[in-house]
């Protein structure tokens, strides 16, 4: 991680570490950056979008002010979920989007990410490109003036509709028969969810939480709490509950019964049907160090690979995409269908469940449910900064406590410590036979690292 980027773009907290000065320079760099590439008197073309944040719009405005200063056009897409702005990005040929999100993280903080021109996110060379002029370089920006200054083209309704067109264009099915409720966690799949669904007509659908007002994104609702989703799913009777983040990149959802289906499960029903279908290349599912001990087993049991990345849907994007896999995801609900998208798409995993749900004709709790999760625990353990990050990782100490309580699980149990690369956290994760035992050994290594 750089000073600026960490795993998934800049974060922070809006005028307290991030602000509208620095956004300014993150587009006055983006927009040298790719200029860089294009021929003399030809502009770099940006997509930009937002999620709900009250903070969006003020971010936004100086992104944009950054990048027309130095000479790059921009398409404004309103509010749009994450993928949304990377499938732009690539229909309108532009050079590069950018969202401004912190995803599930709460109102006040927010974040930029930067996705090339063919809907992936930047790489950590072109990162650092821009993070070197931000911090070092903004003095030597030439300011255009005249014709050379960048326009603004809104493009808000038409972007959402080709990008509902899309989404649309995923599946092959009516996916008449179902009823399900819909939680957009008052993010950015506020602005499309309801004509998504709507576009299948035979489909029964209730949505909650798709009024935001800048403040309630991800409050208490949206794929970060499930709770109050699973209780309206049973006590509605309905086939299935379906929840997404702040940029809507992240899908979970919830079987007739409450039951939590993550994103293991996702990786496990859907990667067996592409399976099926001859279109899982290598029968390999690309997942991440978090996953579940649950799906290591189950794909052992099923003759099926797991291929194990770094955190963060960016690494398993990656190895997706160096060896032509299909699926891949993360336990949080990023979910990556390659075929249709170049990121984690909540709204497209969404359609691909229901689709999988409508052509077996089961429950969601007979599809989803095959997939054993050992119970887990995980704290979050609230850190000054990066150097106390590395501190941590360091030592010696940490890894010997690691290392004895690994030998304690025999074989039967995980542990995972990792710093967090969106926020001041550093993570214990420890999976065991019983909820007791992942506590109990979670929290004498959670402990140990408040001491270090």
């Amino acid at each position: 991680m750089g000073k600026l980027f960490g795993t998934d773009g800049i974060r922070g907290v809006v005028n307290a570490g991030l602000d509208a000065d620095l956004a300014y320079k993150v587009g006055l760099a983006a927009a040298m950056v790719l200029a860089k590439g294009k021929k003399k008197g030809e502009k770099p073309l940006v997509t930009i979008g937002k999620d709900t944040r009250i903070s969006g719009d003020l971010l936004k405005g100086s992104l944009i002010a950054g990048l027309c200063t130095a000479g790059a056009d921009v398409l404004d897409l309103g509010t749009l979920a994450t993928p949304g702005v990377a499938w732009v990005t690539v229909d309108q040929q532009a050079d590069a989007g950018i969202v401004i999100s912190a995803s599930h993280n709460p109102f006040e903080h927010n974040g930029i990410k930067i996705f090339n021109g063919q809907g992936f996110k930047l790489s950590d060379e072109l990162e650092e490109k821009i993070e070197d002029i931000v911090l070092f370089g903004h003095n030597n920006v030439v300011m255009k003036t005249h014709s050379d200054i960048g326009r603004v083209t809104y493009l808000a309704e038409k972007a959402s509709e080709d990008y509902i067109d899309h989404l649309e264009d995923s599946v092959d099915s009516t996916l008449g028969g179902l009823r399900i409720l819909v939680d957009c966690g008052n993010g950015a799949a506020s602005t499309t969810a309801r004509r998504l669904f709507n576009r299948f007509s035979k489909l029964r659908v209730d949505i909650i939480n798709a009024d935001p007002d800048g403040v309630n994104i991800n409050a208490k609702c949206g794929s970060t709490h499930m709770d109050a989703l699973a209780a309206m799913v049973t006590a509605g009777g309905y086939d299935l509950g379906i929840a997404f983040d702040g940029d809507a990149d992240r899908c979970l959802a919830v079987d007739e019964m409450g039951n939590l289906i993550d994103g293991d499960r996702i990786m496990a029903a859907c990667g067996m049907d592409l399976k099926k279908k001859g279109k899982l290349s290598g029968d390999t599912i690309v997942a991440t160090v978090m996953s579940n001990l649950g799906l290591h087993v189950w794909t052992k049991e099923n003759g099926l690979k797991l291929e194990c990345t770094a955190v963060g849907d960016r690494n398993v994007l990656e190895c997706m995409v160096e060896h032509g896999y299909a699926i891949g995801g993360e336990q949080s609900g990023h979910m990556i269908f390659l075929e249709h998208a170049t990121t984690g798409d909540g709204q497209l995993t969404a359609l691909q469940i229901l689709a999988l749900l409508k052509q077996e004709g089961r429950k969601a709790s007979e599809i989803f449910g095959v997939c054993p999760r050992y119970p887990q625990e995980l704290i979050n353990i609230t850190v000054a900064d990066n150097d106390v990050k590395k501190a941590v990782m360091a030592s010696d100490k940490l890894w010997d406590a690691v290392k004895e309580e690994e030998a304690n699980l025999n074989g039967k149990g995980r542990i995972l410590v990792r710093p967090s690369g969106t926020e001041a956290l550093m993570r214990v994760m420890v999976e065991a036979e019983t909820q007791a035992v992942a506590q109990q050994c979670a929290q004498r290594l959670a402990d140990l690292v408040k001491s270090l």
